[in-house]
């Protein structure tokens, strides 16, 4: 064991002497240089993902009026929406009640049976006022891209407003863009906590994806056959309103 760390501890050493800086101006001024290309290199997608939401982004009072909302699931609490979850449902409830929204897609995690982000975020709704009858459940949708792609494929969702936190929003209206709904976003307000902060730096390594994702489209981890639930319920509206 002893030799072992013998063994360690030179080789760390060695390590160490290749490492050190370069000893001429023009060495260290090349270092410098590479460095900041890759910082500038690794803030692009981040760049590009602000430049594709900008003008798309909204408050709950004058989001334009759409007829689906896409709500983006958030973590569970013992079975209930976490409080960042909690909040985008809010403004999901806000949105109906103020007639700005029809539908409510609601879309999250449910590869395990004692996990159900959607059939939380339902219940959350419906105690909140918005009709069972106007919640459409996604239970696939494990990550931004596959909630966008499935919008579109699955749900035939060509236009809709999409409510998340401020850190996410540009992330999620980028790549529903790219997966063909036409998107406007609503950023929740939340207490800049540790949460959030984690949040906003995760954003810039997610970035890196969302870009990927949206040059090579790739197909969502479950796609499955389209459902007609969104199209069923706005049916049942324009039905229940020509007969009036």
């Amino acid at each position: 064991m002893l030799h072992l760390l013998r063994r360690a501890r030179a080789g760390g050493a060695r390590w160490l002497r290749r490492a050190r800086l370069p000893r001429t101006r023009a060495g260290r001024r090349r270092l410098v240089q590479a460095g900041m290309a890759a910082c500038v290199l690794a803030l692009l997608p981040a760049t590009w993902m602000h430049l594709a939401a900008d003008g798309r982004l909204h408050t709950t009072a004058d989001v334009p009026r759409t007829e689906v909302a896409v709500v983006f699931g958030a973590g569970l609490w013992d079975g209930e929406p976490s409080p960042y979850l909690a909040h985008r449902l809010d403004a999901a409830a806000e949105l109906y009640r103020a007639g700005r929204i029809e539908v409510v897609l609601v879309t999250g995690d449910n590869s395990r049976a004692d996990y159900d982000e959607p059939d939380a975020m339902r219940a959350y709704l419906a105690r909140h006022g918005v009709p069972d009858a106007r919640i459409v459940s996604d239970y696939a949708g494990f990550d931004t891209w596959d909630s966008c792609v499935r919008a579109k494929k699955i749900f035939g969702v060509d236009r809709a407003v999409l409510i998340s936190q401020g850190f996410h929003i540009r992330r999620a209206v980028t790549l529903c863009q790219a997966a063909g709904v036409s998107s406007y976003g609503v950023g929740v307000d939340d207490r800049h906590d540790l949460t959030w902060y984690y949040g906003g730096t995760r954003e810039i390594l997610a970035a890196g994806k969302a870009a990927l994702d949206a040059v090579f489209r790739p197909d969502p981890h479950f796609l499955g056959p389209r459902e007609p639930g969104v199209r069923r319920a706005l049916d049942g509206i324009h039905a229940t309103a020509a007969a009036r």
